[in-house]
């Protein structure tokens, strides 16, 4: 789903769900952030198909490392953001990197389905996630709009749970 928020649902739905276990702004960042490819691509009208490497689970793990990296260096940042949605949540190289392989992952998975151009298990030449029906394109954008639904009644529970009982926030 080139340069499309559809991605957010999933990441936004499962970080919530899992919190205690994947650093959400590092799921959210690694959710979206291997269409940095076909926007490069899209920008400077170049003459290749829109998913290349960062869309294969060979490029992706690369992504992931880097972004652990990144992430590990910077996270402390996001700590007001989370603050002001009254997200606490304490960073780790292993939430960092469970994150990111997971946000990543489910984005080359989720494109699989659809894009005739992805292939995931390069340098093999095969695609055996891909749905060529209309249908499956339309699953893959309903499952990704009903997780953002989903990930905001989950929040709106959190924010419920919170104010009844300020102790029980995230760890």
């Amino acid at each position: 789903m080139p340069l499309s928020p559809f991605h957010l649902g999933p990441a936004i739905l499962l970080g919530l769900i899992i919190l205690r276990y994947v650093d959400l702004p590092t799921l959210i960042i690694a959710s979206v952030i291997v269409d940095i490819e076909p926007m490069f691509i899209i920008l400077f009208n170049l003459d290749v198909t829109h998913h290349q490497f960062l869309h294969t689970f060979l490029g992706g793990t690369l992504v992931v490392f880097i972004l652990t990296w990144i992430m590990k260096k910077i996270r402390i940042k996001f700590s007001p953001l989370l603050s002001f949605f009254k997200i606490e949540q304490k960073a780790s190289l292993r939430s960092i990197f469970l994150a990111a392989l997971s946000g990543i992952y489910i984005h080359i998975l989720l494109d699989s389905r659809i894009y005739m151009d992805i292939r995931p298990f390069y340098p093999l030449e095969v695609n055996p996630f891909l749905n060529r029906n209309v249908s499956s394109v339309i699953g893959v954008y309903m499952f990704c709009i009903w997780s953002f639904i989903g990930g905001v009644f989950v929040y709106a529970i959190q924010l419920v749970l919170i104010k009844r009982n300020p102790m029980n926030r995230s760890k």
